[in-house]
């Protein structure tokens, strides 16, 4: 298994011990998200500071600081936790902040997060100018750095630029298809075929509202990597749970920041999120759906390891 975006409650009092929930997947990797745009530099360092420190003393988990690390630990039945941020801002304008954040286990980091900032548009923005220059220059430093380029929650425009400006591969780690469910935070058929062309994967994630009207089923995910194998191949498909463990929190909080969620996230009524029980049984279900034994192991795992194993190597000379 190899989840590309996880959120437990972005506290440093948050108990990661609800991880626990993915161990039917009997080993495999997860993305830890560590802030996004309501979080500064400083929030986000202390919420690495706490989470890195559970992990190291969790039984069955192990911080991941090289792909090796997620191969070791998924042979021992182990789950290796690496982190994600969705938005520039805990950079505080600093680029030489990538590289520290990388040393802290940071792996992916996306622009922008539903709206413009100084890197980019979001995708809840109804002017779309694109990446701006501080963001090409991020992104340059995110492939120089070892860390992925991610499109999820950024414009359509802003992804095209960031995989125009990419020499490495750049992902969607959390981002249905527009063609199958029409949601703003879904991603077009231009922008799954300019990822692919980095070399890239879209990880079609468990949220109900970005699957369909609030139905986050195996069925409706299997509908959108159905579509996305089809679009650019079974090389450029995976998935992430994009699981909320803190999803009371959440919703509220949604609720309480318009500014930053639309009316888009709550048409269809509170948000459902497919549970990490759930997820893990993709396998079996995709099995039952006549997918070959490679198929299933390229997206539940393999093509983002293959992404990782390309553009981490920064950090495994």
């Amino acid at each position: 298994m190899w989840d590309q975006h996880s959120c437990v409650a972005l506290s440093v009092d948050a108990d990661l011990g609800e991880l626990s929930r993915y161990e039917d997947a009997h080993g495999g990797f997860i993305s830890l998200n560590v802030g996004y745009s309501l979080h500064t530099h400083e929030d986000s360092v202390k919420l690495l500071a706490s989470f890195r420190s559970q992990v190291e003393s969790m039984a069955g988990f192990t911080l991941a600081r090289s792909v090796g690390d997620i191969v070791s630990a998924a042979s021992a039945g182990q789950l290796a936790i690496a982190f994600d941020l969705e938005d520039s801002r805990p950079l505080a304008d600093d680029l030489d902040n990538v590289r520290r954040f990388v040393d802290l286990g940071v792996r992916t980091l996306g622009p922008s997060y539903n709206h413009q900032n100084r890197a980019g548009c979001g995708c809840l923005d109804a002017d779309d100018t694109g990446l701006t220059l501080w963001g090409r220059d991020l992104v340059r430093e995110m492939n120089a750095a070892g860390m992925v380029p991610d499109g999820s929650h950024c414009s359509a425009r802003t992804g095209l630029d960031m995989c125009a400006v990419s020499v490495k591969p750049m992902i969607y780690s959390h981002s249905c298809m527009r063609a199958v469910w029409e949601h703003p935070r879904n991603i077009t058929d231009d922008q799954a075929r300019a990822c692919a062309d980095t070399g890239g994967v879209v990880g079609i994630t468990g949220v109900g509202i970005f699957l369909g009207p609030n139905t986050p089923t195996l069925t409706a995910m299997t509908r959108h990597l159905e579509y996305i194998v089809e679009l650019v191949g079974i090389e450029h498909a995976g998935v992430s749970s994009d699981y909320s463990f803190d999803y009371v929190d959440f919703r509220e909080e949604i609720a309480r920041t318009p500014e930053v969620f639309d009316e888009s996230y709550t048409r269809w009524g509170a948000i459902e999120w497919m549970s990490p029980e759930t997820f893990v049984t993709l396998a079996s279900h995709l099995a039952g759906e006549g997918w070959s034994p490679s198929d299933i192991e390229a997206v539940v795992g393999g093509n983002f390891r293959r992404v990782a194993a390309e553009s981490w190597n920064a950090n495994e000379e």
